[in-house]
């Protein structure tokens, strides 16, 4: 098995032992991405905000992949706190286009940097 680590300025830099992703064969894992704003390492404030600023991360990571929002097959939204669900949704389901990922949405004790919200996605090339 290869594997090739994906790094991109689109996106805040990993923040501990991990890639931004990695691609073996035509998969992509894309890591767990937090409102970060990758030029300068701040967190956006607010749960729309910060969501809006996930995706845009996820995006350029997976545009560094080779690979657009369509190309996800499997999403993971984790949440602070799961009464935010609907608003997230809300942000959610206008990064993709039918037919949707799988997803699961799961409320965590806590995220990196006490995020509200983080999203970790799988893509297949091609």
């Amino acid at each position: 098995m290869t594997k090739e680590i994906v790094k991109t300025n689109n996106a805040p830099g990993a923040i501990g032992p991990y890639s931004q992703a990695v691609i073996t064969g035509n998969m992509v894992f894309c890591s767990g991405q937090i409102p970060l704003v990758p030029e300068t390492g701040e967190m956006v404030e607010g749960l729309e905000a910060q969501t809006v600023q996930v995706f845009k991360n996820v995006k350029g990571v997976l545009e560094a992949a080779g690979c657009t929002m369509n190309d996800v097959v499997k999403a993971t939204v984790f949440m602070k706190n799961m009464d935010d669900f609907v608003r997230v949704n809300e942000i959610y389901s206008q990064q993709f286009e039918e037919p949707f990922p799988a997803r699961s949405a799961v409320e965590v004790a806590r995220l990196p940097k006490d995020a509200l919200v983080e999203v970790e996605v799988i893509a297949v090339k091609g």
